[in-house]
Order: C-alpha cells, then sequence, then structure tokens
C-alpha cells in the first residue's frame, strides 16, 4: 500500500524547471532515500508535498486518495510532518512549549498536563528529549529530535527529514537511525533526503534519484550499490564548459599544512589538511555538504582562525592572517555566501570597489567618477546586466555572483579560492563563472575551487582532492578521477 504517490509533479521558478514531470511514491512503513546533487530538485518535491510550495501540474494521492495540499496545515492534517535542514524552533522556550506552539486555541495552556504528554509521547516513539529543558540548552542533535517527536507528537504517519545528518557527529547519527528503525517498524513512512550514500545504503529500503529536475529511476537498495547510486547522481554528460587538455603548472602558489580548526559549535571541522595548488591549475575538492569545506574556506579568506598548521599563500606566512592580510597576499575570494560578501542597498558600482575602497580615494575623498569609470568598465567586462547605480538587490543571483567575480578577479590575484561560485544560478550563469575560472587558470593563477557538485568538479580541475568528516580522503589527478571513484571517497573510503 502507497503512502504517498506524486504523480508527473511539475514545479517552475521563472524560467528555471526545478521539477520536470516527477513521478514519486513511497509506501508504508519503508525509508525511502531521494538522493540527487545540488539543484536536482529534491528539496522541492518534498516542499510540495508539505505545502511551502504548490506544484505547477501533477497529482498527489495520500493512502491511495487524491488531495490538495496549498499550506502545511493541510500536510499535517494528513499526517504528514517535515523537518528542514533549518529548525524552526524558538530557542527561549522549552521542549514542551515548543510542541504546542500555535495549536492551542485558549489564552492558558496546562503546562504541566503538557510536559506529562511530551514524556510519554518521547518514552512511547522512541525519541529521548527532556520536555523540560530549554531549546538554546540543547546540541543540534537533540534540537533535531524535538523537531521529529513534534511531528510525531501531531499524528504524522509521513516523516520527510531533509538531509537529517548534514548538521550531525557521529554519535547523534547513530541516534537518528536508531530511533528511525523503531519508528518504521511501528509502521511510520519516512522520506530520508540525502547526500551520503553509505548511510542510505546502510538505512533506507529505496532510492529515488533525480538529476536536474528529472526523476533518474527508483531501486531498491538490496539491488544497488555505492557505484551504482554513484552514477545515478552523476552520470550525465558534462556541462558545456570544460577544461581543455593540460597546461604546464608552475611554483606551488597555495601551501596548506596539517591545518586544524573547530566550527561554531566548537567541534573539530578539519583534521591535519595538506594541499598544494600551482600556478596554471584548477585544484577541485569534493565532498557532500558539511564535511570541512565552509570552515577550510572561511580559514583561507581570513575570517576563521586555525588552531593549528601553517598556510602559506607563496612566501607569506597567512596563518595567522585577517581578511585585509588575505587581500595584500594576492588572494582572490569568491565566498560560498555571496550575499553576506555583498550589500543589497547599495549599488553595483559600490559593491564593486568594498575590498578595496583606498584604491578609489582622493585626497582622503572618495573618487565618485573614478568609481563609476571601474564600474561601467567591469560590467561590460563581466556582462553584468545591471547600471553601475542599481541597487544590488535588484540583481539575479548570477548578475550578483558576476559582480563578486568582478570585484575580485579584477585585481589579477595570484590565488583565487571559489567556495560553491555556481550555487543557485542557472544554466547560462554556471557556464559564465566556469568560464572566467578556467580563464584565471590559463593566465596562470592557482585556483582552489570547493563544490559540492560533483560533476562541476570533475569538468574544471586538473587535480581533484576530497574532503570528509574534515579528513582529506586522497588527491587524484583528473584523468584518474571517475565518478564512481569519487563517490566512493566521498562516502568515506580512501583512495
Amino acid at each position: 500500500m502507497h503512502a504517498v504517490q506524486m504523480k508527473g509533479i511539475v514545479k517552475r521558478f521563472a524560467d528555471l524547471v526545478a521539477n520536470d514531470h516527477v513521478d514519486f511514491d513511497l509506501e508504508k512503513g519503508e525509508i525511502h532515500a531521494l538522493l540527487g546533487e545540488n539543484g536536482a530538485g529534491k528539496t522541492t518535491l518534498m516542499r510540495i508535498l508539505y505545502g511551502l510550495y504548490h506544484a505547477d501540474e501533477g497529482q498527489i494521492l495520500i493512502n491511495g486518495s487524491p488531495v490538495a495540499i496549498h499550506a502545511p496545515r493541510d500536510a499535517i492534517k494528513l499526517g504528514i510532518g517535515m523537518v528542514t535542514q533549518h529548525f524552526t524552533l524558538v530557542p527561549t522556550l522549552t521542549v514542551a512549549e515548543n510542541m504546542v506552539l500555535g495549536e492551542t486555541g485558549s489564552f492558558t495552556i496546562n503546562l504541566k498536563e503538557i510536559e506529562k504528554k511530551v514524556a510519554e509521547a518521547s518514552k512511547r516513539f522512541g525519541v529521548p528529549v527532556n520536555p523540560h529543558a530549554l531549546i538554546r540548552h540543547l546540541s543540534v542533535g537533540e534540537r533535531q529530535r524535538v523537531e521529529i517527536l513534534k511531528a510525531l507528537y501531531h499524528d504524522a504517519q509521513i516523516l520527510i527529514l531533509d538531509e537529517p545528518t548534514a548538521v550531525l557527529v557521529p554519535q547523534e547519527v547513530e541516534v537518528l537511525f536508531n530511533a528511525l528503525l523503531r519508528l518504521q517498524k511501528d509502521g511510520l513512512s519516512v522520506v530520508f533526503i540525502s547526500h551520503h550514500l553509505n548511510e542510505v545504503m546502510q538505512i533506507c529500503n529505496r532510492v529515488t534519484v533525480l538529476r536536474d529536475g528529472k526523476l533518474t529511476g527508483t531501486v531498491k537498495i538490496a539491488d544497488t550499490n555505492l557505484k551504482d547510486l554513484a552514477n545515478m547522481m552523476v552520470g550525465r554528460e558534462n556541462f558545456g564548459v570544460t577544461r581543455q587538455g593540460e597546461r604546464e603548472q608552475g611554483k606551488v602558489e597555495l601551501r596548506i599544512e596539517k591545518i586544524n580548526a573547530v566550527d561554531k559549535k566548537g567541534l573539530q571541522a578539519l583534521k591535519d589538511v595538506s594541499l598544494e595548488v600551482r600556478q596554471g591549475e584548477i585544484l577541485g575538492l569534493a565532498g557532500v555538504s558539511g564535511n570541512g569545506q565552509t570552515e577550510l574556506s572561511a580559514v583561507l579568506c581570513g575570517t576563521q582562525k586555525i588552531t593549528s598548521g601553517k598556510v602559506f599563500a607563496g612566501d607569506v606566512d597567512l596563518s595567522s592572517a585577517d581578511t585585509s592580510d588575505v587581500c595584500a597576499a594576492g588572494v582572490g575570494r569568491i565566498p560560498e555566501d555571496r550575499h553576506a560578501n555583498l550589500v543589497g542597498e547599495l549599488s553595483v558600482a559600490e559593491n564593486l570597489i568594498l575590498d578595496q575602497m583606498d584604491k578609489f580615494k582622493k585626497n582622503g575623498i572618495m573618487d565618485q567618477q573614478k568609481i563609476q569609470d571601474n564600474a561601467e568598465e567591469l560590467i561590460k567586462t563581466y556582462n553584468i546586466k545591471a547600471n553601475a547605480n542599481d541597487r544590488l538587490r535588484t540583481l539575479s543571483g548570477g548578475n550578483m555572483q558576476k559582480v563578486m567575480l568582478a570585484r575580485t578577479l579584477s585585481q589579477n590575484p595570484r590565488i583565487v579560492i571559489a567556495s560553491q561560485p555556481t550555487r543557485g544560478l542557472d544554466v547560462g550563469a554556471t557556464d559564465y563563472v566556469r568560464s572566467t575560472l578556467l580563464e584565471q587558470r590559463d593566465r596562470g593563477a592557482a585556483v582552489l575551487l570547493l563544490s559540492e557538485d560533483l560533476e562541476e568538479i570533475m569538468a574544471l580541475s586538473d587535480r581533484i582532492a576530497v574532503i570528509y568528516g574534515g579528513k582529506i580522503m586522497g588527491v587524484l589527478p583528473a584523468q584518474e578521477a571517475t565518478a564512481e571513484k569519487l563517490g566512493l571517497m566521498m562516502a568515506g573510503s580512501a583512495a
């Protein structure tokens, strides 16, 4: 019996088709993985099931009956719960208070009665939580359990987990999996969105793979393996822009020696990471989300300190550098969060000089004509579809990224750190960014490309390193790298 059937689902965002006639079904009492690269359409499909988005075409059936889901409240009434990557709990309230937030029709609640019910639900469902604890005092894993229990508390029979292990340490993953397997035995149906192939093989019954918004296929876990799943995820033809041939590489420009660093929770995120990038090469760093890429990028961009190790740009020691030191050493930064590194309320022209404002001063005053001339030149050179005086927030994501590229690369950096440079961009903007990175390589820059898009890594890189759990699993020449080999390394196997 099917708990969920989604037939011919289509979802468009302007010119982007996020879901292209996708069929998906979930059986009662199964854990069903939904796999695919970033932008493949996984989260969009599940947001439609939960009522956060509305499909442009297609049909949804719950327990065999057609339904209309216009909002999450409709989904909840149908027994559907969703735990997203970004939790929706109120930190200043207790676990019990969060459970009933927005559910009561009166001005008063019997907190002791609710705490008793939450404790009973925790025991019944095998999801350990403390009803009295304040959310802000809980670990990420404990907060996730509260989100799951909240869905079950409101009688969810279908649970959607979007990247549930991305923010968990291994011990928390084990607790989560034990809870899911116990709930599955009691008839709960689970959609498990993940990048982690080894986890999918460990806990799921079936797996559906999406690629570019389309269904690649659905297979039983018993009938597949890590190599086949890696192929299903990344086995399409390369994008329009790829690295052409080999080129002679120069001396080592970026040298990283056994660096260690912690994440925002104080947990070790980088473990003895060592890498070298030479002049005239792109070193691609592959890995699924949450394995240390964000921290490595932050360290190399000067926004996070290492706990030990060394970083050199040529002969310049950047081990304790801040952003100004990094820029002065000739390192060009393309951070993964463009919104955090651009100012929406400022003009395009102003954003294009943010990290080099001293160059645009005349007698201590900003030289407006020079700023304007610089903007007009870069808008033309980088094909930015905007005017110099347009507010940055009015630009598309692709044009915002072009502003970032123009600001960084117009300074001809000797080293380029490009972190998730095409995330969220359409095909045209993606090809433009990739072409620009290859141009930097060809002029002799040392380019470190950090990307969760394995196909992008394979299309652009001269050498490919893989990071897993904060460790470098190996480094391969591009000619020796296959989707299967990299997929296994990304799942924790050594080269």
